[in-house]
This record gives C-alpha cells, sequence and structure tokens, in this order.
C-alpha cells in the first residue's frame, strides 16, 4: 500500500502552469528580450526623438539674443512643403527608380535563372562572381565609378570625352548603372534561394509533358519566384529614396550633383546648417513617403505574388 501510494505523482494545484512551459517561456524571453532592447534603442528611440524635433522651433529675443528652442507645432512642416529642392529631388528619386529598380530586378531574375539552369557549369564560381560587387562598400564602388566616368582619369577617356556620363543630363543614370552595378547580384542570390525552394518534381513534370529550359523558365520558375520579387521590389523602393552615398561621393567629380539631389541630401545638408529641427521634419517626411509607396506596391502586387 504504502509502495502504490509513493508511486502516485503529487496532483498538480489548480491554476500552476505546467514545468515544461515555465522553462519554454524563460527561454523564449531570454531570445526575445535582446532584439527588443535593441530594437527600441536603435530604432523606436531615434524615430520618436526625431518626430519630438520636428515639432520644436527656435526662437531668439531680438537679434543677438540667446537662442531658445519651443514647440512650435507644424512650423517646420511648413517650410517642408514649401521647400521646392525638396519634391524636386523626390522627382528625381522617383524617376531614378522608376527604370532603374526593374532593370535591376530584370537582370537579377536572369541572372539567377542562368545559375538555377542544369546546362550552366561552375555555379559557385558565377554565384560568387556575380555577388561579389555588394561585398565592395558603397563609398568605394562609387569612387571607383566616379574614376572610371572621369575624362580625365578614366582609362577610356576616348569614351567619356565625348559621352558626358558626369554631365546634368546623364549622372543621374551614371548613379543608376553603379546601383545596378553593386545591389543586382545581392538580389539575384534572394531570387536564386527561391529557386532553389521550388520541388524538383514540378521541374520533372513539365519535361514530361515536352517542356524546354526555356519554356520551364518562363512558365514554372518566373511565376514561382514572384513573392522573391515583390520582397526585393520593396527594398529596392526604400533604397531608391534613400540614395545618399553615390549622389555624395559624385559631388567629388561633378558639379551636376548639387546639394539636394537627392531627399537624403537635403536632410544631410540642412543638418549641416545647422537646423536639426526642420532636418527632421524633413526625415519624418520621408520616411512616410517610403512607407505609403512601400504599402501601395505590396497592395498592387500581393494578390499576384502570394495567391
Amino acid at each position: 500500500m504504502s509502495t502504490v501510494t509513493a508511486g502516485r505523482r503529487a496532483p498538480r494545484r489548480s491554476g500552476s502552469p505546467p514545468r515544461g512551459r515555465t522553462h519554454h517561456a524563460g527561454a523564449l524571453a531570454i531570445l526575445v528580450v535582446p532584439f527588443f532592447v535593441l530594437f527600441t534603442m536603435f530604432y523606436l528611440v531615434p524615430i520618436g526623438y526625431a518626430v519630438f524635433r520636428s515639432f520644436r522651433t527656435v526662437e531668439r529675443e531680438g537679434t543677438f539674443g540667446p537662442a531658445t528652442e519651443v514647440f512650435g507645432g507644424l512650423t517646420q512642416y511648413e517650410q517642408v512643403f514649401a521647400s521646392d529642392a525638396f519634391w524636386a529631388s523626390l522627382g528625381r528619386v522617383l524617376l531614378f527608380g522608376a527604370v532603374q529598380v526593374p532593370v535591376m530586378l530584370g537582370l537579377a531574375l536572369v541572372l539567377a535563372l542562368l545559375i538555377d539552369s542544369p546546362l550552366v557549369r561552375g555555379k559557385k564560381f558565377y554565384r560568387l562572381a556575380f555577388f561579389a560587387p555588394y561585398a565592395v562598400p558603397g563609398v568605394i564602388a562609387a569612387i571607383m565609378w566616379g574614376f572610371l566616368y572621369s575624362p580625365s582619369l578614366s582609362p577610356f577617356s576616348a569614351v567619356t570625352s565625348s559621352v558626358p556620363l558626369l554631365g546634368g543630363g546623364l549622372v543621374l543614370w551614371a548613379i543608376a548603372n553603379v546601383v545596378t552595378w553593386v545591389y543586382a547580384g545581392y538580389n539575384m542570390l534572394i531570387i536564386y534561394s527561391a529557386l532553389q525552394a521550388i520541388p524538383g518534381e514540378i521541374y520533372e513534370a513539365a519535361r514530361i509533358d515536352g517542356a524546354g529550359q526555356l519554356r520551364i523558365a518562363w512558365s514554372v520558375k518566373i511565376p514561382l519566384v514572384v513573392p522573391a520579387l515583390v520582397l526585393t521590389g520593396v527594398f529596392s523602393i526604400i533604397g531608391t529614396l534613400q540614395l545618399l552615398t553615390e549622389p555624395q561621393v559624385f559631388r567629388t567629380f561633378t558639379t551636376s550633383v548639387s546639394s539636394t539631389f537627392t531627399p537624403n541630401l537635403v536632410v544631410y545638408t540642412t543638418s549641416t546648417v545647422p537646423n536639426f529641427n526642420l532636418a527632421a521634419a524633413f526625415s519624418v517626411v520621408l520616411a512616410l513617403l517610403t512607407f505609403v509607396l512601400s504599402f501601395v506596391f505590396l497592395r498592387l502586387t500581393q494578390r499576384k505574388a502570394f495567391q
């Protein structure tokens, strides 16, 4: 009788969580809490501080009186919407993105399909070669291409002297070429990863039906990697509106790139005045526009991508 009683488990109190559940909750907290701490420190706090500064303005007592920062309401945003330079720069990068993003993603798709083709040998080499430009820091890539574009420095001076790649009419597309060269391999890798996730049975069924490699690529592979194309499209929209490094470097090579060439350059130039409150307002408006464009792009493409 005592043996049977000793072998029985004591009844668990009602309302107390199982030991395993408590253990998993502690492990989950250990993994999640550091992320939320860093996310709050380096994402939410800077955004909140920028919004706070965008509602502040500086007032002076008299011409040479001490500066006092006070709540200014929508004063800074009125200046943002009245800034012709900001809206001109926004239109410039939208034109840039409307041409550069489809070209870059189309090139990335072609490269991914080529590497995924069973007819291509040396896939590891080509995958590394296509991705290598992304490993080059953006500043270094811009400097390198700036030297190649400059008529007095380029080894292709016969071409750059006759074609003004750093002139006002072509400098935007010269920058687009740099961005495409750097990020095509990065986007190619995302699309290639999506291709690797496609079950081989689908290809086998297509081959049994008599489809060749081109037909399989067009009718099978491309439709199945549309979600990856949407993802890279969102990344590209965000990157386009954040364009800063390449134009900033190109300012040392040509006068065609002004201090307000892109929205981020407008923010940077305004902050160096310094007018941090107005720069914060520019940043907030730019962030909202980026969110709206990304959201609209997702809404227009998600039905096709995720059906």
